[in-house]
């Protein structure tokens, strides 16, 4: 695998998200968490909510998936990210990397990528930890609805700040 190029750009500067490896591609993920968080559609209006409510199989400890290599399997409404499906989806978080590379942008100084620690995602306010109320399972599906909370699709403060510094 080549990481960088000659001039010593990241892979994620200089490969295009179809041309990754598949260790490059996964690295992108920061491991916050946000994408495995329930969302609601208006069925209305089209609009998305989010809820601080888990998957089934997340893990709100670690801001991982219990079951990653069967998670389609377990989860049939699990979403794999391709592509051409980072470029379509509506509901990633205007934080994910992958979102971020798609459209053009470079990864913010909290990536793991960037920052080579793993703890800046939670330093910044970017992970779930301490922040999801329970796992789908254990929510009554009427009940949903009142764990809608604004933050997972939105930049956290301490992310912007640290940004302008």
């Amino acid at each position: 695998m080549t990481s960088k190029t000659a001039t010593s750009e990241p892979f994620w500067r200089t490969t295009p998200l179809e041309a990754m490896d598949a260790t490059q591609w996964e690295s992108l993920c920061d491991g916050c968490g946000r994408c495995c968080l329930v969302k609601l559609e208006d069925e209305d209006t089209g609009r998305l909510f989010a809820t601080d409510v888990g998957c089934r199989l997340f893990d709100a400890g670690t801001c991982r998936c219990r079951d990653y290599a069967n998670r389609s399997r377990e989860v049939p409404d699990c979403v794999t990210l391709t592509p051409q499906e980072v470029r379509t989806l509506p509901w990633l978080p205007p934080t994910c990397a992958y979102r971020l590379v798609a459209e053009g942008k470079d990864l913010p100084w909290w990536h793991p990528l960037v920052s080579g620690d793993p703890e800046t995602v939670v330093a910044a306010g970017i992970s779930v930890r301490g922040r999801v109320f329970a796992n789908e399972d254990e929510v009554p599906d009427d009940e949903v609805t009142e764990r809608i909370v604004a933050w997972p699709l939105r930049w956290p403060r301490a992310a912007r700040e640290r940004a302008t510094k």
